[in-house]
């Protein structure tokens, strides 16, 4: 197997994985929101490594108003790339 088509198998597999993930938070229904401080209680870090991370893009979260809330499916996906990586 090629590195070209080897590296289009894994972008696929991965494609499907967030596919399914997504498909299951959604019959599960909705999320738990949690605050930026119970997120970082959670992860086992400070307010702002949280903000850090939602600036990077790789913690999902919302705003309400003024308030930056964390979906605690967002914080479970988010461990799971970190173990995986």
């Amino acid at each position: 197997m090629t590195d070209r088509l080897a590296a289009a198998v894994v972008e696929l597999v991965e494609a499907l994985r967030a596919e399914v993930a997504v498909e299951r938070r959604s019959d599960a229904g909705p999320d738990r929101m949690l605050d930026v401080i119970s997120a970082g209680a959670m992860l086992g870090v400070g307010r702002s490594t949280v903000y850090g991370e939602i600036g990077a893009g790789r913690l999902r979260s919302i705003k309400v108003g003024r308030r930056r809330l964390v979906p605690a499916g967002a914080v479970a996906e988010y461990i799971a790339r970190t173990v995986e990586a």
